[in-house]
């Protein structure tokens, strides 16, 4: 049965000498509009609140996720249900708890962004930024280099849709002992981490002080403050992180590693989180 996030095309591949007719997979990208019911005054209200490029798959943890990574939502309580519409798939609705009613003044966001940028549309640079409720604690998680060099053997034998279609990011999650907990996968980087979170969230997991974050390609600024919201103090990412990604890392207190391949990384900042270097 072939899976939500997969679909086929056919091509033409060309070589210098030569044109074959082939069956290719692409990774599948459909709109989601995230809708929250609350109750204000009184009454229910139903608000649009985001309308995002995604991967079919794991579209309340999307959700969830994003209303937690910007800060609409911050405990597991504050959510009564999430449902998808009859008839209506690509809508996910969030109904928050009777009691609670969110901040929404705060968010200055357009209602559409891409799958590739998560905080395009911001309409400012202050709206970009949100703050973690979560406080490290003074004894933070400690690990070897050779819990890092586990986590780059892991990512063949786990990001199976990506292997077939060459086309969706993953974030990866691992205890601080280097064993596999939960991936999830999408076209866009920063949904394929609002779902790894929206399904922590769900499961009243947060913080994940004690845990391990990996990105399978760059580590960017809203991946870095995303992880920074989860309360994830170790992110590693196969590719290279951008100069924001750094600073907002420093600023954290998150140990920041990337070109993680070979058995070989690079350690940004935190390098106090290594124990053997």
């Amino acid at each position: 049965m072939e899976a939500k996030g997969i679909t086929h095309q056919q091509i033409k591949r060309i070589g210098r000498h030569h044109a074959v007719d082939l069956q290719d997979q692409l990774a599948v990208e459909e709109p989601l509009e995230i809708r929250i019911a609350y109750r204000s005054e009184g009454r229910m209200t139903q608000k649009a609140i985001s309308v995002t490029m995604r991967t079919p798959g794991n579209d309340a943890e999307l959700a969830v996720g994003f209303l937690f990574s910007e800060g609409i939502i911050k405990l597991h309580t504050e959510i009564k249900e999430v449902a998808i519409p009859t008839f209506e798939e690509n809508i996910v609705l969030v109904t928050l708890a009777d009691s609670f009613e969110p901040a929404l003044k705060s968010l200055e966001r357009n209602f559409y962004t891409t799958s590739s940028c998560g905080v395009c549309g911001k309409a400012s640079i202050d709206a970009i930024k949100t703050v973690s409720d979560f406080k490290v604690p003074s004894q933070s998680i400690q690990i070897n280099r050779e819990v890092i060099f586990q986590l780059d053997q892991q990512i063949e034998a786990q990001q199976h849709i990506f292997e077939s279609t060459g086309g969706l990011h993953a974030s990866f999650l691992f205890d601080q002992h280097g064993d596999f907990l939960m991936l999830r996968e999408d076209v866009g980087r920063h949904n394929a981490l609002d779902k790894l979170i929206g399904a922590t969230f769900l499961a009243d997991k947060l913080p994940l002080f004690q845990h391990i974050l990996l990105l399978s390609g760059r580590a960017s600024f809203e991946l870095i403050q995303k992880a920074a919201m989860a309360g994830i103090q170790i992110v590693a990412a196969i590719g290279a992180p951008s100069s924001l990604a750094v600073q907002l890392a420093e600023e954290s207190d998150i140990t920041l590693i990337g070109f993680l391949r070979n058995e070989r990384f690079n350690i940004y900042t935190g390098f106090h989180r290594i124990l053997d270097i």
